[in-house]
C-alpha cells in the first residue's frame, strides 16, 4: 500500500507510522518543521515538507498514494474559534480536494467521540446517534464539521469514511498522560463524583488496527467507533495509567454538579476579562471525564474484523517497561 498520513509527527500519527512501516507500506507523512521531518523519517516514511494550507504541497506529496489517513488536527483546549476552524474545517476540506486531485482512492479520517458532546449523557451509544444541533464550541464542533466534509465527499472512485476511537492511550503518550500527571502533581485533579463510572477506552495500538482495517474494508460514508472493548471504572483504570509512572493518585474528589457549574462559570468570566480568546474547555473536560461515556464498537467487529489487540493488561504493562511518560514538541 501506498499511503500518505496527515499528523504524522504526533502521537497517534506516530504510531501509524510504525504500524505501516511494520507492514512494509510505503509511506508519505506531511511535517511542517525539520524535527517533525527528523521523527517521521526515523519511523520509515518519507516527509513531505507543506501544511494543510498548502494545496499544491499536499497535492505532490499524495501523488501516486492510495490511501489517506487524515490524523491532523488541531485540540489545543484555549485555541481562537477562527483557529479551530482553520485547521479542523478548511484543513480537512484542503485535504480532501488534494486527495481527490492526486488520485486517492480512500480516505480514513480521524475523528472523536467529542463531537456527539452536547451535555448530553453518552451512554452505551452506538454510529446511530446523529451529530447535535449545537455541539460544544472549539474542538467538538470543527471536528463535526470536519466529518460531515468527509461523508459528504464520498463517491464512487473516492471512499471516504470515518473513525472515532475514545480515550487513546499507551506508552509514547505525549498527549493525555503527561497532563494527567501535571494535573495530579500539582494537586488540580480531581476525582468527579468519585470517578466510579465507566468509560470507553482504546489503546493507540488498537486505533492504529482500526485504522488500517477501515482502510482496506471500510464502507465509504460510514463512521465507525473503536475502543478497547468492554468498558472499564474511569478511576481504576486512571489509577492504573498513573501507578505505571510511580505516581499514586492519592487525590480530593468534587461532585459533578459542582464541578459542572465551576466550569460554565470559569468559562464565563474567561470570556468576559479576555475578549476574543478561547475560554479553557472547562466544560468539555467535565462531561466527557466526569460521568459515564461509554461507545459501542460491534460495527467495527462486524464489518471490519476489528479486535482490539491489545488489552488492558499489556498496555499497562508495556507503559511500565516504556517508564516515565514525556512531552514531546508535537
Amino acid at each position: 500500500m501506498r499511503a500518505f498520513v496527515t499528523g504524522g509527527s504526533g502521537y497517534l500519527g506516530r504510531n501509524l507510522l510504525s504500524a505501516l512501516a511494520a507492514r512494509g507500506d510505503t509511506v508519505r507523512a506531511l511535517v511542517r518543521g525539520e524535527e517533525a521531518a527528523r521523527k517521521v523519517q526515523a519511523l520509515g516514511a518519507q516527509p513531505v515538507r507543506g501544511g494543510l494550507d498548502q494545496p499544491e504541497a499536499l497535492r505532490e506529496g499524495m501523488a501516486g498514494c492510495e490511501i489517506l489517513f487524515h490524523s491532523a488536527a488541531l485540540t489545543s483546549a484555549r485555541a481562537p474559534d477562527a483557529e479551530f476552524h482553520r485547521v479542523n474545517v478548511l484543513g480537512t476540506e484542503a485535504v480532501l480536494a488534494a486527495a481527490r486531485a492526486a488520485g486517492v482512492q480512500r480516505v480514513v479520517h480521524v475523528s472523536t467521540e467529542a463531537v456527539l458532546a452536547d451535555g448530553l449523557p453518552l451512554i452505551q451509544v452506538d454510529e446511530s446517534r446523529p451529530l447535535p444541533a449545537k455541539p460544544f464550541p472549539g474542538y467538538p464542533a470543527t471536528k463535526a464539521q470536519a466529518e460531515r466534509l468527509v461523508l459528504q465527499a464520498n463517491a464512487p472512485g473516492f471512499t471516504t469514511l470515518v473513525v472515532r476511537p475514545r480515550f487513546i492511550w499507551g506508552a509514547d503518550d505525549t498527549a493525555f498522560l503527561p497532563q494527567l500527571i501535571e494535573a495530579v502533581r500539582t494537586q488540580r485533579f480531581r476525582w468527579m463524583d468519585g470517578g466510579r463510572y465507566l468509560t470507553s477506552t482504546c489503546h493507540v495500538a488498537n486505533v492504529c488496527e482500526g485504522m488500517l482495517l477501515a482502510a482496506e474494508r471500510g464502507r465509504g460514508g460510514e463512521v465507525y467507533f473503536l475502543t478497547d472493548g468492554p468498558p472499564v471504572e474511569l478511576r481504576a483504570f486512571l489509577t492504573q495509567l498513573l501507578e505505571t509512572q510511580g505516581i499514586q493518585a492519592n487525590v480530593g474528589n468534587i461532585s459533578f454538579g459542582v464541578a459542572r457549574a465551576a466550569a460554565h462559570l470559569t468559562e464565563s468570566l474567561w470570556r468576559a476579562l479576555v475578549p476574543g480568546a478561547r475560554a479553557p474547555a472547562l466544560r468539555l473536560a467535565v462531561y466527557l471525564l466526569g460521568r459515564e461515556v461509554t461507545l459501542k464498537d460491534d460495527k467495527a467487529r462486524r464489518e471490519l474484523g476489528y479486535v482490539g489487540q491489545v488489552t488492558h493488561a499489556q498496555g499497562l504493562e508495556a507503559l511500565r517497561r516504556a517508564g516515565p511518560a514525556r512531552s514531546l514538541p508535537e
